[in-house]
Order: structure tokens, then sequence, then C-alpha cells
């Protein structure tokens, strides 16, 4: 297997790896409660091993994957405990040292996969921010985004992956089953009734709210290892794909340089 982990290779390795305009991988995730069943890792865990697997599948030297950004936006868990938070101004910033140091590495290239809800919103603004200002592409996308069909087809209790729910039980499920706490499943599942009201209206919910009692929003009493290798081979190949895809490759348009209204480049 083509080693694909930053962590794992030498100095002389990677400056090989940028010299070749290999793609770097960030793992953008979180720590925070997951239910009574699973641990607080499971974002972190499951977008990394995405992101490996994902990368294992191109040619070697296309890419290579940085260790989980394992901090993300989640004080909506603090009133379930076992959750570190960042803010979004430490957030954007630990996001634009990456690319200042990538930069540096003789990378130019930036994926960003991330694996938590409270992150999709955050992480857009800062890559938008990032490609402006340091004129690279930095790209991404959440990993449910990555194989919506084959989520889909294989949940029977939700149209998607949620939080501690039957799709992320089954993925630890499928990576690493003896991390499940299967004594708790059968009491994870949170009081129904909760509504955010119009679906238009943005707000902040914590899950104290949204997930009363559990922390748990979905039904994990659902899942089984065979759909959580379903869903993670459907996701390793969906993320290859985006890797490949020279369109999101372009070097952004210096929107912010000077005279760049006075017409095209």
């Amino acid at each position: 297997m083509v080693e694909v982990r930053w962590e794992r290779m030498t100095a002389a390795e990677l400056r090989a790896l940028a010299a070749g305009d290999a793609v770097v991988v960030l793992p953008v995730a979180a720590m925070e409660q997951h239910g009574p069943h699973l641990p607080v890792w499971t974002d972190s865990f499951i977008g990394h091993a995405v992101a490996i697997a994902g990368a294992e599948r191109l040619d070697e030297g296309a890419a290579v994957v940085l260790p989980p950004m394992w901090m993300g936006l989640s004080e909506h868990h603090f009133p379930f405990g076992g959750t570190i938070s960042l803010d979004y101004a430490t957030f954007a910033g630990v996001l634009r040292c990456v690319v200042r140091s990538i930069r540096a590495d003789g990378f130019s290239r930036l994926f960003l996969l991330n694996s938590h809800g409270g992150n999709i919103e955050p992480m857009a603004v800062a890559a938008r921010e990032l490609a402006h200002e340091f004129g690279v592409p930095v790209c991404g996308t959440t990993i449910t985004k990555l194989a919506p069909e084959a989520i889909r087809a294989n949940l029977a209790t939700q149209p998607g992956i949620q939080h501690a729910c039957e799709g992320e039980t089954s993925l630890w499920l499928h990576l690493d089953p003896a991390q499940v706490r299967r004594d708790e499943v059968a009491r994870s599942v949170s009081p129904a009734g909760f509504s955010a009201g119009d679906a238009a209206v943005t707000r902040f919910w914590s899950f104290a709210e949204r997930a009363p009692e559990t922390g748990v929003r979905g039904d994990p009493r659902a899942a089984t290892a065979e759909k959580g290798r379903a869903m993670f081979e459907a996701m390793a190949d969906g993320l290859a794909a985006m890797l490949r895809d020279p369109a999101i490759w372009r070097a952004p348009d210096p929107v912010w340089s000077p005279g760049r209204a006075n017409g095209p480049r």
C-alpha cells in the first residue's frame, strides 16, 4: 500500500511530494460527545480514515494526508460533557497557519475534508478567505457529500448521517467495532419532538435542545458493520474522484488585486 500519511514520512519524502505538486488533505473534525455509546473521537477518527482511504486510491505521490484537526466548533455539545471546542476566530486562525505552513513546505493545493456538522459554514468561509489571501486553491467538502446516494441506500431509519446515529455507529462497527459500547445502544435514542421552526431561519441550538437526554440525533439501533463498510467505501471513492477533478484546482481569481475592477486579467 502506498504511504499517504504525512506523520509517517520524512521531511525529504515530503519535499519530494511537494515538488511533484501533491495535494495536501486536512481532515477537519471535532472532539465532542457522541451519546453514551460512541467515543468522543468519532468525527476525527472517521474523517481521517476516509481521507486516508481516498488518498490511497490515487496514483502514488498524488496526495498526502495530514493528521486530523481534532478541534472544531462544538460548543453546542457542551451540555453532555467530553467536548473541546474552538471559537470561529481560532478555528480560522488554525486553518490559516496550516495554509501558511504547507506553502512554506512547497505545497500549493489544500483540500479540507470535514466530518463535523458544526464546521460546515465556518470552514466554507475560512476556505474562501484563505484562497483570496494566499492565491492558492483551498477546496473542501463534508464527508456526507462524498456519496449521498450510497448513504441514503444503506440507512433504514434516517435519510442521512446525523449524530451518533445509525450512520456513524455503522461506520464504527466497520472500522473498529470494539469502540462501540453495545450495551448502551438501546438507550441511545433521544426523545422525539424537537422543532427548530421555519427551516429558513438560522440560529444557534444546543444539543440539550436538539437531542435531549442522550445527545444523539438518529437511531443507532439499526446500525450494522455491513452498512458501515458500504458507506465507507463509497465515501472513499467519492473523495478520490474529487481530488482528481482538475476543475477545482484552477488558481483562484485574484479579485482583490488592485485594478481588478477594470476588467479581465
